[in-house]
Formats: C-alpha cells, structure tokens, sequence
C-alpha cells in the first residue's frame, strides 16, 4: 500500500497550493485554529465566556462566535480579546 504525506491529501481532495479553492482553505483552516487559541488562552486564565465578554464589552455569544468561527469577528474586537486575556498577537503579510 503507498501512503501519501499530508500536503500529497491536501492536493489531491482540496487542490494544489496557489489554487483558488486551496487558498481559501488555508485562510479557513488559520481562523478556526486562531478561534482555538483564544479558546484555549480563556480557559487558561480561568475566564468563561461571559467574564471575557464583559471584559471588552461584548456579549457571551460574541465571544463564542469568536472562538467557533472567526470569519464573523471584527478586527478591533480580536484585538481586544487579545489584550483583555494579556496575550501578544502577532501579524505577518506577505505580497506576492
């Protein structure tokens, strides 16, 4: 049986690397894991949703739309949930 790496399964079921279909998957696949980490740094602080929502003044279900799907987020509010829970956000942008 041949066994295929990772990105060989990625290539094959989403598409290759440059291709439209693949780039949206990656910025996806970024948010969802960025969601994960807020989720993981509030539960670190011991915060639940609604005390970091009160945090930065949003409600419970903002914060829990942060944490499942990003896509729905505004700039400005990450960035305060970033600074209510005392953790460094880091950006990178590459022009092609």
């Amino acid at each position: 049986m041949k066994t295929k790496s990772l990105e060989e399964l990625t290539d094959e079921f989403i598409g290759p690397l440059g291709s439209m279909k693949r780039d949206v998957f990656e910025k996806e696949l970024r948010l969802d894991i960025l969601g994960a980490q807020i989720r993981q740094i509030r539960k670190d602080r011991n915060l639940t949703q609604e005390q970091l929502g009160d945090l930065i003044g949003v409600k419970k279900a903002q914060i829990s739309k942060i944490e499942n799907s990003l896509r729905q987020a505004r700039f400005d509010t990450i960035l305060k949930v970033f600074d209510a829970l005392d953790a460094r956000l880091f950006f990178r942008v590459e022009v092609d």
